[in-house]
């Protein structure tokens, strides 16, 4: 080899372990970043461990926040029993005002005599079931939305004489809320839906909805009314504010429609019938055990009693057959007969001790 070549080769051998030094400086250096970041956020396992924490951790804390929902069963042949039109509205009012008052979450209306429906009564004519349902869910609704959701008909006549329900999702124009009530309209879907929230202007919300739905719409703190907004589920704002956001009506053509028909996938896990019949129990010495959905009932006319006699699918049951718990939530009464709307707010009123102390447990 000529001196000339050997120096290439030395030259091109010391390039060539200069280039590998660096190599292994380059990925000790790399190798220590990593180690440092390592023992800053752990391992991904531990990683993805701490995470799973904090979201499960989250989603408990979102379950304890939840409140177990109270709903009421009314007999619709307490209607039936007024004298008039009017006072058949101002009976409504009565119910819908003792619900809202103590955050009750539903209303079933059930109806014991659902035949009279299909009898030969003209296609203009209710049940007291019906009707009461039609008056309740009025009522409930908040007042900017009700020409848009509730076309004029001839039992709605005397709802303007009831007094307002005046519930927390009745927003006035002038307030602001996390969350409004709305009513989606007719128009270009290229960018959304408008919804009429009661406000000065119609919000866009993300979502491409049908004309003539109600809705309940996240506002958030924002108020610029151009901004996009989007439709949440209506329990939204029970969940996260604890806000009283009205309650739900549904219709039952007989008692066990209540219990069988439930919105609830677990159906609810402790039924209250109430009768001068029950058991007498002071409201401070009640023990109610810890449930998620409660429902209480009230009878017609006839009480419960009769309602279940009627019933075929409670055939041979009786009252404690049918019910958790059968209490009288007005003993020693100076009257033959308690009226259901007096019955309401007497029991109502019998239940909030115990209701809260079960949500005290959770």
């Amino acid at each position: 080899m000529s001196p000339a070549d050997s120096g290439a080769a030395s030259a091109e051998k010391a390039r060539r372990k200069d280039k590998k030094q660096k190599r292994k400086k380059h990925k000790d250096v790399t190798e220590d970043d990593c180690g440092a970041m390592m023992d800053e956020e752990g391992t991904p396992h531990e990683k993805m461990k701490k995470q799973k924490q904090t979201i499960d951790g989250r989603e408990g804390e979102k379950m304890k926040m939840l409140k177990p929902t109270v709903s009421i069963a009314v007999a619709g042949s307490i209607i039936d029993n007024a004298q008039s039109l009017e006072l058949a509205t101002l009976l409504a009012g009565q119910i819908a005002r003792a619900a809202t008052v103590f955050r009750i979450d539903e209303i079933v209306v059930f109806d014991s005599t659902p035949a009279s429906e299909k009898g030969g009564a003209g296609d203009d004519e209710e049940s007291g079931a019906r009707f009461l349902v039609r008056i309740l869910e009025y009522l409930e609704t908040p007042q900017y939305l009700r020409r848009c959701l509730f076309p004029m008909h001839k039992n709605l006549k005397f709802v303007g004489l009831l007094p307002p329900l005046d519930a927390p999702h009745h927003v006035r124009k002038h307030e602001w809320s996390e969350f409004r009530e709305g009513v989606t309209l007719e128009g270009d879907r290229s960018k959304g839906t408008l919804v009429d929230v009661g406000l000065s202007k119609n919000v866009l919300v993300e979502q491409i909805l049908e004309p003539g739905e109600r809705v309940t719409v996240a506002m958030g703190t924002n108020r610029d009314l151009t901004t996009e907004r989007k439709v949440v589920p209506p329990c939204t704002p029970r969940e996260e504010m604890g806000s009283y956001w009205g309650y739900k009506v549904r219709y039952a053509s007989n008692l066990s429609g209540v219990f069988r028909n439930s919105p609830y996938k677990e159906g609810y896990d402790h039924i209250i019938g109430t009768s001068e019949h029950g058991q007498i129990i002071n409201s401070s010495e009640l023990i109610l055990p810890s449930f998620r959905h409660l429902l209480i009932a009230f009878g017609g006319l006839a009480g419960l009693e009769e309602s279940i006699e009627e019933d075929t699918y409670f055939k041979g049951k009786h009252a404690n057959d049918v019910f958790t718990s059968y209490l009288n939530t007005c003993p020693n009464q100076g009257s033959r007969t308690i009226r259901t709307e007096e019955a309401l707010l007497i029991s109502l009123q019998y239940f909030q001790d115990p209701i809260r102390r079960v949500e005290q447990q959770l």
